[in-house]
């Protein structure tokens, strides 16, 4: 690889890494090629994308960008798993890991707090940003019936719950 080449793809890792808002650094050391593909697979189906990368032009395309806290882990065979979702590649990479003991978390940056193997583990268990929108929906789309079986009820049943609320809020 030549002088150019090198500096195309630090560009191009550059750019990548200013469109995503997750970044995991992983280990993939004894992968195959057929479970780099997979995994590349499953990223591309979470919206997410994965790069095997040279650790010194990964090194050189994070100077300047809010992941250069990230630099020590380039360290070894790294690949880096990216996503714009705040989740999605977290949550790619954690499943693959607990799959094949191969790929091994080292860390990651969620904008520009650097995370720990522990704290993407414990961010691949949030919804993703599509599963909360649906959870949003939902709620939203809740049948108006439940609201208006409650404005409808009798009087008396009214008093109760508003003297029960009350009891509650002396009790406590």
């Amino acid at each position: 690889m030549d002088r150019s080449q090198k500096q195309d793809l630090v560009t191009s890792l550059k750019a990548t890494l200013d469109q995503a808002g997750l970044i995991v650094v992983t280990h993939y050391s004894g992968l195959t090629v057929a479970e780099l593909t997979d995994l590349r697979a499953k990223m591309r189906k979470a919206g997410a994308g994965y790069k095997v990368t040279k650790n010194r032009l990964a090194r050189l395309a994070l100077e300047g960008t809010r992941f250069k806290e990230l630099s020590p882990l380039f360290k070894g065979p790294t690949g880096i798993a990216y996503s714009k979702d705040p989740v999605a590649a977290a949550k790619v990479a954690v499943a693959y890991a607990k799959d094949n003991d191969k790929l091994a978390i080292l860390g990651g940056s969620l904008d520009e707090k650097v995370l720990d193997a522990n704290g993407i583990k414990t961010l691949a268990t949030l919804p993703s940003l599509d599963e909360q929108r649906a959870t949003l929906l939902r709620l939203i789309m809740t049948p108006a019936t439940r609201i208006a079986g409650v404005v409808q009820a009798p009087a008396a049943q009214l008093a109760r719950v508003i003297a029960a609320q009350g009891a509650k809020s002396e009790a406590a």
